[in-house]
């Protein structure tokens, strides 16, 4: 896992696995935050499965799929209820992590 920090708070990484969430709890994460829309790209995990995962480890999880260069007025308000909802610290991801990163800063720049 490539993580990038953000904030104290929020963290971005590429896809995640399910086979993940143990370390993903274990590094200290309270929440991962999934920006990728189901059946993006090959082998990638459904949503469903990883969540169900990160819920067994004891993460809680949230949905906000973006779709890449096309966030509506949807995606931002997912994104700032994902924010302001989930426990922190939170580790968002997408296929690479830059979608999370942009919707952090344009909703956090909204809102801040």
């Amino acid at each position: 896992m490539d993580i990038r920090k953000i904030s104290d708070e929020f963290h971005v990484t590429g896809q995640l696995h399910p086979e993940q969430m143990r370390e993903i709890a274990q590094h200290g994460y309270k929440a991962i935050l999934c920006n990728r829309p189901d059946n993006e790209g090959a082998g990638q995990p459904d949503f469903a499965v990883i969540r169900q995962a990160a819920e067994q480890a004891g993460l809680k999880a949230e949905y906000v799929p973006i779709v890449h260069g096309a966030a509506g007025l949807k995606e931002f308000q997912g994104m700032e209820a994902a924010l302001k909802n989930l426990p922190r610290p939170i580790l968002a991801y997408c296929r690479t992590g830059k979608r999370s990163e942009a919707m952090y800063a344009a909703v956090t720049e909204k809102v801040g």
